[in-house]
């Protein structure tokens, strides 16, 4: 048994990495004894882009956790390291997706290690590098990671850009584990009415430039010309709809497009899931995502792109068909063929006997396996 304690988001926040965190604690208390340290405020508002930071689930997923830090108060950061080391952590872990929290994690990350036991300290990096970044943020990762014994990331590519920071650093790269426990909410209406008489095109999560819906919008038209489908969109959009709007106005789809502007609950989520036929991410970049695995959780092949390491977790022609970023041709090209062809029932079965391949006890394997490099040095 090890004693863990881990940062970062958990309920009443909302999120992925929010779902992640608290997923992760669940399945270390199976067998260890963790203490979860989470946020007495998140992001200031002027911050972030989003209407809330607060999860609407009615069913969320939870789990026992004090809410300590505050990002913007250093001596929040001091009590931190200090419940850090009243647990006497053997283990410390913190999860890294965004430059904002390179201050806080800088002198916690450092704290920590002037423990007089030496914990070992893992950063889960969901993104080595945000999506939008500057020479800034690159030189805000040095400072917030450097203080790390080693490093779990969810796509190679991830692992290269670590290397290219330290050549020597203790790297481990596995998928992002299922994300099934948020269908396990009771059943909840779908939040719109969709037609009846045709297959379901869902795109969900928050809707970023990167992640390309009008790349989707763009393929549409190709694909109505084999069959007719209708398109669900369901996330909040960051930066307004109104430019994809104009789009489904340009390409004359007000018809076979439905948009829901506003973050799920998760019960809402999963409805938008089951009720769809497949799951379709364009992506311009990406490291994983965890609509992948809420999608696979339910058991629904997803159509993406060949960016980051999402064709390590889509079996290309088994649970899923992978494309080239930024092609609409090529998308409405597998759209098309995994209707035409009926891949769905083919593409389900072999989604429920990969099953195991994410489960999260592989992830905690993984966390141990790499602190054992650390502590057997």
């Amino acid at each position: 048994m090890m004693r863990y304690g881990l940062i970062g988001p958990t309920y009443p926040y909302r999120g992925g990495i929010a779902h992640y965190t608290t997923l992760l604690v669940r399945e270390l208390r199976k067998d260890n004894e963790a203490l979860l340290i989470s946020f007495s405020r998140q992001y200031p508002r002027l911050l972030f882009p989003g209407r809330s930071d607060r999860d609407p689930s009615q069913e969320p997923l939870t789990e026992q956790a004090e809410f300590l830090l505050d990002p913007l108060n250093p001596l929040s950061w001091g009590r931190t390291v200090g419940r850090i080391g009243q647990w006497h952590a053997e283990v410390v872990i913190i999860p890294w997706w965004v430059t904002f929290w390179a201050p806080a994690w800088s002198v916690i990350g450092r704290r920590i290690k002037r423990l007089q036991w030496e914990p070992s300290l893992v950063f889960i990096c969901h993104n080595v590098v945000p999506h939008e970044s500057s020479f800034i943020d690159k030189m805000a990762i040095r400072a917030a990671l450097e203080p790390a014994d080693g490093y779990i990331v969810h796509a190679q590519s991830d692992a290269d850009r670590l290397r290219e920071l330290w050549p020597g650093a203790r790297i481990s790269v596995t998928p992002v584990p299922t994300y099934a426990a948020l269908g396990e909410s009771s059943d909840v209406p779908l939040p719109v009415t969709l037609p009846e008489d045709r297959p379901v095109i869902l795109f969900c999560g928050f809707v970023r430039p990167y992640k390309g819906l009008d790349i989707l919008l763009d393929a549409l038209p190709h694909v109505l010309e084999e069959q007719p489908v209708h398109l669900l969109v369901a996330g909040e959009f960051w930066n307004g709809e109104e430019q994809y709007r104009a789009q489904i106005g340009r390409l004359n789809l007000e018809e076979y497009v439905t948009i829901v502007d506003r973050y799920l609950s998760n019960e809402e989520l999963s409805a938008c899931i089951s009720a769809a036929d497949v799951v379709v991410l364009p992506y311009r970049s990406a490291t994983q995502s965890a609509i992948v695995q809420l999608a696979f959780g339910l058991g629904k092949p997803v159509i993406t792109t060949d960016v980051g390491g999402l064709p390590d977790v889509v079996d290309h022609g088994l649970t899923g068909l992978i494309v080239p970023p930024e092609k609409p041709e090529a998308l409405a090209a597998a759209i098309s063929h995994f209707f035409v062809d009926d891949l769905g029932p083919q593409f389900e079965a072999n989604i429920l006997a990969q099953a195991p391949r994410f489960e999260w006890r592989r992830l905690v394997d993984t966390i141990e396996s790499l602190v054992q490099t650390v502590t057997s040095k």
